[in-house]
Parts: structure tokens; C-alpha cells; sequence
């Protein structure tokens, strides 16, 4: 079975908690960006016995990036190429999918496209708690569109961290939510996603970012204290959210 959840920052209570009691031999979780890579020292043990803890299980692990991530030690891990796309293996079993590659995954295809904007980037430092790599590069969109093109702008699945712009819109003006509105400087990304979101042929669209747990329109559903069936969008866990002032 492949799940779907949303951000997990390096949160081992979560981890351990909620997520690893319903993961089976042979299932995949794929994470919706904020994993957390480069934050995972916790109360239970440091970041690298995590990851060791994490490939001893029978389970895998798929994530895409957020913009609350280590990239200086993210991309030094070596890039492989992994069910048609290129992929970082931390471990055989945790595997980061990376920005604008297609995978087929159990006869499915998966397009992936990872990156955000940290809108409390002025409290944060350069290097020790933030990355401009957070948000894509020029190539990343170019790596997406041709490969996009070479399946026929069709796929079953996109997960993201973010959401196209008028998604972004969208949640903004459900005011019980309290989305905060639309952030100028990660508008090229949102607006990229829009693209996508016109062009491409897909079932359903997961992504994280924006705390919330909520079936949108067009097919989209925004993840954050749940795990969903890929396949069907049901919730098969939903706890109390564990973030604080994450973003």
C-alpha cells in the first residue's frame, strides 16, 4: 500500500507515535516536504541512528523537500537513478525524490517537485537554519517541463510541498483556516505549479506547507496530521498537529 502524509520536521515523537504503528512490510509513506533532513536529532536518539533505526524497517520511506530542510547536507548525499527518476538515497529504504523527476512506483506514476518559502526566514540563519535552495532554480522548472513532456503531461499522482497559486488563493479565503495569504517571493513556484496544474492530466494532487488537513478542489489535498491511501485520499490516521510555529 503507498500512504501520503505531510510534513513531519524531524519530529521523532511523531515518527514513532503515529506514523511507524500503521506502516506494514512492503508499504511506502511518502512525505509532502519538511521532512526534515539535518533536524532529526531528538529525544529518542541523534539524527544518524534515525535514519540506521528507519532502514531496519520493512517499510519505505519517499520524501520530497520543503524549505525547512539541511540542502548543504541533503546534496551531498549521491544521486541515483530510481524507478525512472533521479532520487538521494539516504538510506536503501529513505529515499528523497527530487525536484521535477517522474517515477513509476507500483505501476503508478509520480510526478515530484519539492521547494517553499520559509516566510520566518529573517529569524533564521543563513547555513544553520536556512537555505536559498528552499526554492527552485531555473533548471529544476526546465528538469520538470522536459520530463513532464516525455509522459505526455500525464501522470496519476503530484506531490508537492506547496500549491499552485490559485490553490494558494483558494485557502486563503477560508477563513477558518487561517492561511496566511499570498507570500510575493515564493510566487514564481506557486505560479509554476498553476502551469502544471493546467497542462498536466492527473488523479489526485498531494501537498503539505500549509498545516492544514482539507480536500480542495481539483482534485487537491492539503496534508499535514494524517495518513492518507494514495490511491483513494482516505484518511486511515489523524492526530493532534505536533508543530509549533513551523512554516
Amino acid at each position: 500500500m503507498i500512504y501520503d502524509t505531510g510534513d513531519t520536521h524531524a519530529l521523532q515523537c511523531k515518527w514513532v507515535k503515529e506514523i511507524h504503528p500503521i506502516l506494514k512490510s512492503g508499504d511506502i509513506l511518502i512525505v509532502n516536504g519538511d521532512f526534515g533532513i539535518g533536524f532529526w536529532d531528538g529525544e529518542y536518539c541523534s539524527e544518524e541512528m534515525f535514519y540506521d533505526w528507519i532502514a531496519q524497517q520493512s517499510y519505505t520511506v519517499l520524501f520530497i523537500d520543503g524549505n525547512h530542510e539541511n540542502f548543504d547536507k541533503l546534496d551531498q548525499y549521491p544521486v541515483h537513478f530510481w524507478n525512472g527518476g533521479k532520487v538521494h538515497k539516504i538510506r536503501h529504504n529513505l529515499i528523497h525524490l527530487m525536484r521535477g523527476e517522474v517515477y513509476e512506483i507500483e505501476k503508478k506514476t509520480i510526478f515530484a517537485f519539492g521547494g517553499g518559502y520559509s516566510v520566518d526566514r529573517c529569524c533564521r540563519i543563513e547555513h544553520v537554519s536556512w537555505w536559498n535552495r528552499e526554492m527552485p532554480n531555473h533548471e529544476e522548472y526546465q528538469n520538470a517541463i522536459k520530463n513532464l513532456k516525455q509522459v505526455n503531461y500525464q501522470v496519476d499522482y503530484i506531490i508537492t510541498h506547496t500549491a499552485p497559486l490559485e490553490t494558494v488563493f483558494y485557502l486563503s479565503s477560508c477563513r477558518n483556516l487561517h492561511i496566511k495569504k499570498m507570500v510575493e517571493k515564493e510566487l514564481p513556484l506557486n505560479t509554476f505549479l498553476d502551469e502544471i496544474q493546467r497542462k498536466v492530466n492527473y488523479k489526485q494532487w498531494y501537498f503539505g506547507h500549509f498545516h492544514v488537513d482539507k480536500e480542495l478542489w481539483r482534485d487537491q489535498i492539503a496534508v499535514l496530521s494524517c495518513i492518507r491511501e494514495l490511491d483513494s485520499g482516505k484518511i486511515v490516521k489523524q492526530w493532534k498537529s505536533y508543530e509549533g510555529n513551523f512554516c
